[in-house]
């Protein structure tokens, strides 16, 4: 086993696939910043490292407010909410990365706004541009100066140089020039817009509330406001409310829909609806499909917090291996936590998570975690399990061996820095130093999230890059950077 160096320092949060963002937007509502708030205070685990409102009224125009670190400690005060008026307004939370505050600024926190001669217009997106770099190279040659490193900022510049006459149009124009995965919410002074990119990757809905519409990236954001789910945005619709009405359009050419299958297994709230499937249960059911293909003898189920509790539960129901809280976390252990030496840096895990040692003691202990990326935290837990005196650690994992890196929006390591990317499993079962490692199926994951046959390899039902491979947009700027493509041959 390669055990980490021991001057390296430890972070917790680096060894798990991160969302970028969440997306928030409320039309037709009095104070809709204030149910922004709520609506991002929902969608927190989508991005905790800022956030931002942009709110119109028709007698103070429109007012921005951006600040990073959580929601609750930022768009909670009146004093701030105050500023943010009127019937209409975005949100985005922006996805969390090592340190307190990465390398970002203020101008990169979203949403971004833009005056055009049609008047001003608010963007928030969720996704990722893979074309970015082309285009911000193109647009600043013919004169356009960028405020931000976002590639969002793109799309304001595309909606700029549209000769078209109206807002929307100006959007539609934009977007087609736009390669990638997105989700979008916009807003005029007289709009809310929708919009998600033809593959419909990243996830948007649209709720009700009184004569009011809402659009968000999961349905638990609706719930918080009290708001009625009414349906999904298609894949390659846009929606543009306006005076209490909807209208839809389809701006692209229709396409065969990719919707990221990682959201079903671990960034999507567990109280959420995606594709009118419950995520709690579609995670229960990984772990009834784990539990079929990778059964052990063993005394306790135990889930790695807070992920990996769906899947353990039906690992241990279609098993009969009784559940056990083995692993338990430190709920108010935040990322502003004051690191003020080394040596407690280097306690990484032991912040977040603690064994049960009267639980653990002489037992053969299955642990559910929803995927292994570098490994870093599976070895730390595996010590701390063996530390409190397990008899054997089986490592059982809802989702297949993570190989890839995703470049539609979710913030994840080069490849020669995923551990499945080099290694075979049994490779990494030795690497982690457990008694047994087992990864689900692409088959029985496809099984699991109610497509019966499994993966249709000729044609795929979703989004499952970071595990096949299988890329249904080219990353063309990370191509031009040295990225190479799976070959026929892999």
């Amino acid at each position: 086993m390669r055990a980490l160096p021991p001057e390296t320092p430890f972070d917790f949060s680096d060894d798990k696939l991160r969302e970028e963002c969440g997306v928030f937007g409320v039309s037709g509502v009095t104070d809709a910043a204030n149910f922004v708030a709520l609506g991002l205070h929902a969608l927190q685990h989508r991005g905790q490292e800022a956030g931002g409102i942009v709110s119109y009224h028709p007698d103070h125009g429109f007012n921005s407010a951006r600040r990073f670190g959580y929601v609750r400690d930022n768009f909670t005060k009146q004093s701030l909410m105050d500023t943010l008026p009127g019937p209409l307004a975005i949100g985005h939370v922006r996805y969390s990365t090592s340190g307190a505050k990465s390398n970002t600024q203020i101008r990169d926190v979203q949403p971004f706004f833009g005056e055009f001669s049609l008047g001003g217009a608010a963007i928030a997106h969720n996704g990722n541009i893979v074309n970015a770099d082309a285009l911000r190279r193109e647009l600043i040659d013919r004169g356009s100066i960028f405020q931000s490193n976002s590639d969002s900022e793109c799309i304001i510049h595309l909606m700029a140089r549209s000769l078209q006459r109206k807002v929307p149009d100006r959007m539609q124009d934009a977007l087609r020039r736009v390669e990638g995965a997105f989700s979008i919410v916009a807003m005029t002074r007289t709009k809310l817009i929708g919009v998600r990119d033809p593959l419909g990757v990243r996830p948007l809905v649209l709720g009700r509330l009184g004569e009011g519409y809402i659009l968000s990236s999961e349905t638990c954001a609706l719930d918080i406001c009290g708001a009625e789910f009414v349906r999904e945005v298609a894949p390659g619709e846009m929606v543009v409310i306006e005076n209490g009405e909807i209208s839809s359009h389809q701006p692209f050419a229709p396409q065969r829909p990719r919707f990221c299958i990682f959201e079903h297994v671990y960034f999507s709230r567990p109280d959420s609806i995606l594709g009118g499937r419950s995520v709690y249960e579609t995670r229960r059911e990984i772990g009834v499909e784990l539990a079929r293909e990778a059964p052990v003898d063993a005394d306790l189920v135990c889930p790695v917090p807070d992920s990996g509790t769906p899947a353990a539960i039906g690992y241990s129901q279609e098993s009969g291996i009784p559940y056990a809280m083995g692993i338990v976390r430190n709920q108010y252990m935040g990322r502003t936590f004051i690191e003020p030496t080394e040596q407690i840096r280097n306690m990484g895990v032991r912040l977040k998570l603690n064994v049960n040692r009267a639980l653990i003691k002489g037992k053969r202990v299955i642990l559910v975690d929803d995927s292994v990326v570098r490994g870093t935290t599976s070895i730390k837990i595996r010590e701390m399990v063996l530390d409190a005196g397990a008899a054997e650690v089986h490592f059982r994992i809802a989702s297949p061996p993570t190989a890839w890196p995703c470049f539609y929006g979710v913030d994840t390591p080069e490849r020669d820095k995923l551990l499945a990317a080099s290694m075979s499993e049994d490779e990494m079962c030795s690497h982690l130093g457990v008694d047994s490692l087992r990864f689900i199926s692409l088959d029985g994951m496809y099984r699991a999230v109610g497509e019966a046959g499994g993966r249709n390899a000729n044609a795929p039902q979703y989004c499952d890059a970071c595990f096949s491979g299988d890329y249904p947009v080219t990353p063309s700027d990370r191509i031009e950077q040295g990225f190479r493509m799976k070959t026929a041959a892999e």
